[in-house]
């Protein structure tokens, strides 16, 4: 049982400790997405994601790429169970917006759900003092194919897809008023990982998977925590652009790329899969980086609440 501080508020207790609370209380399982049966064979998953125009669309972002970032985070959830999505909802807290401005959002949201293969279904709209969007995305898989959070295993290998720290990038180029780079596309136009989702999940490879949303270091230390073991990351095979340095790869968050493990002996067929970077392995306990000695990695990342 999770014992919370009631002296304290939700952003001193931090969303970690709330999330947990929540999960606890209702007795469901911490995973990307929920699960339902759709048949004797296949899930249904569902999930949902907020944004909010203060906290999550950084200056400069475009109409169009708030839309695309909005329906990108959600079916990021899709990709990290190995699901086909089937579908996003969209409803939008306005302020008095300009009609071309909602326009373009929406052009935004529809070319990345065209692009995952799927489409917008539906929503909602209401007036809101701050723009607020809610995206929830719904998902098919095969009951013997649905990749979860826990399964890995003392000696899989650490495997990610993409580059670590592009989006940290981004926002530290944007700190320093560049204005168009490579980082900054990928921050505010995120390429949700479905089809090497689909491809890892039918490759029977995978023994756990989620997104690495919130920075490599708090999904390494989620799954360390479900799957009750530890980790080595190698900082030598981590894959980067160049002059992005360790720390952003490690800590930042907004790459919405895979993070899975693999066991070793299965290697190859994930790799068959998709392009990926086997960057450490499944430990007994604690959460290391290998970088010319052992330094244990630092519980943090992107949060959404304020510290």
């Amino acid at each position: 049982m999770i014992l919370i501080d009631v002296t304290m508020t939700i952003y001193e207790l931090g969303e970690t400790a709330i999330v947990s609370q929540i999960i606890e209380h209702l007795n469901i399982e911490f995973e990307d997405c929920a699960i339902l049966d759709l048949t004797d064979t296949e899930y249904l998953v569902a999930t949902t994601d907020m944004f909010h125009r203060k906290t999550d669309f950084p200056e400069g972002i475009a109409a169009w790429q708030i839309g695309w970032m909005c329906v990108a985070g959600t079916l990021s959830d899709i990709a990290a169970m190995g699901a086909h999505p089937c579908g996003v909802l969209v409803s939008m807290g306005l302020p008095d917006l300009e009609p071309a401005f909602v326009d373009s959002m929406i052009d935004g949201m529809n070319a990345c759900a065209s692009e995952c293969g799927t489409r917008i279904i539906g929503g909602d709209t209401d007036s809101h003092q701050e723009l607020t969007i809610s995206g929830t995305a719904l998902g098919r898989i095969s009951k013997g194919r649905i990749l979860r959070r826990k399964g890995a295993n003392i000696g899989d290998l650490v495997c990610v897809t993409g580059y670590l720290g592009t989006a940290g990038a981004g926002m530290k180029a944007l700190a320093h008023g560049i204005e168009d780079s490579t980082a900054i596309k990928k921050l505010f136009e995120p390429i949700p990982r479905i089809k090497e989702g689909t491809r890892l999940a039918e490759s029977g490879a995978v023994t756990s998977m989620m997104d690495n949303s919130d920075g490599l270091a708090l999904s390494l230390y989620q799954l360390a925590e479900i799957n009750r073991c530890g980790f080595v990351i190698w900082a030598d095979s981590l894959p980067v652009l160049p002059e992005i340095d360790t720390d952003l790869a490690v800590y930042a968050g907004g790459d919405f790329e895979l993070l899975f493990t693999v066991a070793p002996e299965r290697l190859s067929d994930a790799e068959d899969a998709c392009e990926l970077t086997v960057i450490g392995e499944v430990t007994m306990e604690g959460v290391f980086l290998e970088a010319g000695g052992i330094k244990e990695i630092e519980q943090r990342g992107y949060r959404s609440f304020p510290c």
